[in-house]
């Protein structure tokens, strides 16, 4: 089987999202299955600008075999201003600003689109909804076609562009439940076949030195949050929360933010900003956290929360975001703030109680073996694909393709 990724980012300098997502899920189709896997993406690792900073061409990473293509047009001056103004309603933008929307949001990669229709694969799967590759891409393949969303609530998934993409899907993966419905009270996709799949989860590295060290703050204790710092996850409102936490509760509790910065947070002696890790001091420091906060309302899955619990770590999640809060209903393992002063309350909680600290943190490492241990994962991924493949691709409905 060939199993055509098309994803705009690619490599392991992508940190979290959906193309890191995509691209642990290629790896491991391959290892697991021996399928053969290729990627259709960019030169870009920046997905503001989408500058082309590596090479055209093919080269294999990990067991993929990844085909990058040159941008023609990275993210216009003009898109902001255009986003501007349609965020404000975006159901009522007409189709020509939306799709002028996808154009100057970038990456534009004409090459990628022809290249994908030609090469042959069995079935392909587009990772996430919301950019130039997915959108000109998804009509026009051959082949079926599976559409990973990646969504969340955010104003984009309303602009009338994005009817076409989902209504030219041959099948649907969906991150949680909390996805799945936001989509499907979005778009006419409830008779297509789908699977809720999520990511696996591998195995932590080894212990290399204690968290305390890897931040530079010794024994003190500390809540972590890792992911890009960026005001649209939530990372201003975190750390704006947890001055005024520090400034009612005085102590050595300190805050580490673990992660690329699209946002400098204002000094704070409590708060520590590492920018990017490597995936060891990333465990040493989940591992030796009291709690894992994950303050953003717009995730699709949150591979780190799963990581945190693989690590017997108890998570803090942001209420109104609907995949996270989901995974702390069903497993037991979380709990969740949607205000400052709940966030107070449940953090003066976990930080009291050991014990339920720890029943928290093993519910949680219960339900990752369960249910996000990669090989579960890959099985029933491999699977769903077969019944694709199978069925073929469908007629073009009406005004799509």
């Amino acid at each position: 089987m060939r199993v055509a990724f098309v994803t705009p980012r690619y490599g392991r300098e992508v940190i979290g999202g959906a193309e890191s997502a995509a691209r642990q899920l290629a790896e491991h189709l391959v290892t697991v299955t021996g399928w053969r896997a290729e990627v259709f993406t960019s030169c870009a690792l920046d997905h503001i600008t989408w500058k082309n900073e590596l090479a055209p061409g093919d080269h294999t990473l990990d067991g993929v075999l990844v085909h990058r293509f040159a941008s023609v047009g990275g993210r216009h001056r003009d898109f902001y201003e255009l986003d501007g103004r349609l965020r404000m309603a975006p159901a009522h933008a007409s189709r020509d600003e939306a799709e002028r929307w996808v154009d100057l949001n970038g990456p534009v990669t004409p090459g990628l689109v022809d290249a994908l229709c030609g090469s042959g694969a069995d079935v392909a799967a587009f990772y996430p909804y919301l950019y130039y590759p997915t959108v000109r891409a998804i009509g026009r393949v051959p082949m079926p076609a599976v559409l990973h969303p990646a969504a969340h609530d955010e104003p984009a998934l309303y602009l009338p562009v994005f009817d076409d993409t989902f209504a030219s899907a041959d099948a649907m993966v969906f991150h949680s439940m909390a996805e799945r419905e936001l989509v499907q009270g979005r778009y006419r996709v409830g008779s297509l076949p789908q699977i809720l799949l999520g990511l696996g989860i591998g195995e932590a590295t080894e212990r290399r030195r204690r968290g305390g060290d890897v931040l530079g703050i010794g024994d003190r204790p500390y809540v972590v949050c890792v992911g890009r710092v960026d005001a649209h996850k939530g990372s201003k409102m975190l750390a704006a929360y947890f001055a005024q936490y520090k400034a009612r509760r005085p102590g050595p509790l300190a805050l580490a933010l673990v992660g690329p910065l699209a946002y400098q947070p204002p000094q704070h002696p409590d708060v520590v900003c590492t920018g990017i890790v490597g995936e060891e001091d990333k465990f040493d420091v989940l591992r030796d956290a009291a709690v894992l906060v994950s303050p953003s309302a717009l995730e699709s899955f949150s591979m780190v929360v799963l990581e945190a619990w693989s690590l017997e770590v108890p998570v803090l999640v942001n209420a109104r975001c609907g995949p996270t809060r989901e995974h702390c209903e069903r497993s037991g393992g979380g709990l969740w703030f949607g205000s400052y002063r709940e966030f107070e309350a449940v953090l003066d909680r976990l930080l009291a109680d050991a014990p339920l600290r720890h029943a928290l943190a093993r519910r949680g490492r219960v339900y990752v073996d369960r249910h996000y241990r990669w090989p579960v994962v890959i099985e029933r991924y491999a699977r769903f694909l077969g019944e694709v493949v199978a069925r073929g691709r469908a007629p073009a409905p009406a005004g799509a393709r």
